[in-house]
């Protein structure tokens, strides 16, 4: 009786642990920025989700994506704002779940990724691009960026079989606020950004992206989900989840939004959303493959077939998710 006793104390004591826990989280915020940018762009937004939901939140900031992901692989991040690409990853390595995504001011719910230049700059087009490549000092996105270097990497590079890092004069991989900044000064001549990145610019000095020139324009890429790891507690995810879907209604959380990115609130989501970008990964791995003449012909054969099976599984997903 006396160790029955003694177990169910212990049970309760971990149950009490975990619930204190529950209440206490970490939100990932992915490096688009400085962290102080970052941190005056969402704090407004975290202080009123620990005011609505009870739970203390701490933001997460990390030198680049990897960081936030490997959070959450440890679970030193329970909740984190990422792009596709990096949210992809988290899923799959980092115990992660979509529940989210933003929904921007016009109601719609992507973005675009770009190639940019100065006004100033002779080069005005991709053709001007690709044609001029030793003369380039290129200002590559975050590795794990979905429009700093997952959708570039497939529809400008893989597609012309360039790899960016051999093909430019010099080749450099930093945060959309500061490829913008090194193409504001000249500092390189085209860099990979997004529309949310310029839009921003637009709104808050718009003298300076007067200075901006887009010379490509991607396929509309799903807006950046919100996930969090799937052992969470299901109380602490459906205050989560309750707070994203109905924020944004009054005039202060409509400012605050606008003051992130632009941003209009959010709409439920789920894994399904990355399946897009599952496929334009595995497009990309399947022209290296095919341009690869160093691999063996039986070799190159097996790994395309499995990379075509692999593909019709994920048409198969998104059949089902429709």
């Amino acid at each position: 009786m006396k160790l029955w006793k003694t177990l169910l104390a212990g049970a309760a004591m971990l149950a009490s642990v975990a619930a204190v826990h529950a209440q206490e989280i970490n939100f990932g915020i992915i490096s688009t920025d400085s962290s102080a940018a970052l941190r005056q762009r969402w704090q407004p937004l975290i202080d009123d989700m620990e005011k609505q939901t009870g739970i203390k939140v701490t933001p997460f900031f990390a030198t680049d994506y990897a960081g936030v992901i490997e959070g959450m692989r440890f679970n030193k991040v329970q909740l984190a704002w990422l792009g596709n690409k990096a949210a992809m990853e988290a899923v799959d390595r980092s115990q992660g779940e979509v529940f989210a995504k933003i929904m921007y001011a016009d109601g719609t719910e992507g973005y675009y990724s770009l190639l940019i230049a100065n006004k100033a700059s002779p080069y005005k087009t991709l053709d001007d691009v690709i044609k001029n490549g030793k003369k380039i000092n290129f200002g590559l996105g975050d590795p794990t960026s979905t429009s700093g270097t997952l959708v570039p990497g497939y529809y400008v590079f893989a597609k012309h079989n360039i790899d960016p890092r051999t093909y430019f004069k010099t080749a450099r991989s930093s945060n959309h606020g500061a490829n913008l900044m090194a193409v504001l000064n000249n500092q390189v001549d085209v860099a990979t950004n997004n529309t949310e990145e310029i839009d921003k610019l637009e709104a808050t000095q718009p003298e300076k992206a007067k200075q901006v020139q887009v010379i490509w324009k991607s396929p509309l890429i799903p807006s950046d989900p919100l996930v969090w790891r799937k052992d969470l507690p299901e109380a602490t995810k459906k205050k989560i989840r309750d707070f994203f879907l109905a924020y944004g209604k009054d005039a202060h959380e409509k400012e605050v939004l606008k003051n992130i990115y632009n941003y209009g609130g959010f709409r439920s989501s789920s894994n399904a959303q990355l399946l897009p970008i599952r496929q334009l990964e595995l497009f990309k791995q399947k022209q290296q493959i095919q341009s690869d003449a160093n691999l063996d012909a039986a070799k190159k054969q097996s790994q395309l077939t499995d990379i075509d099976s692999k593909l019709a599984a994920l048409d198969q997903e998104m059949s089902k998710a429709k």
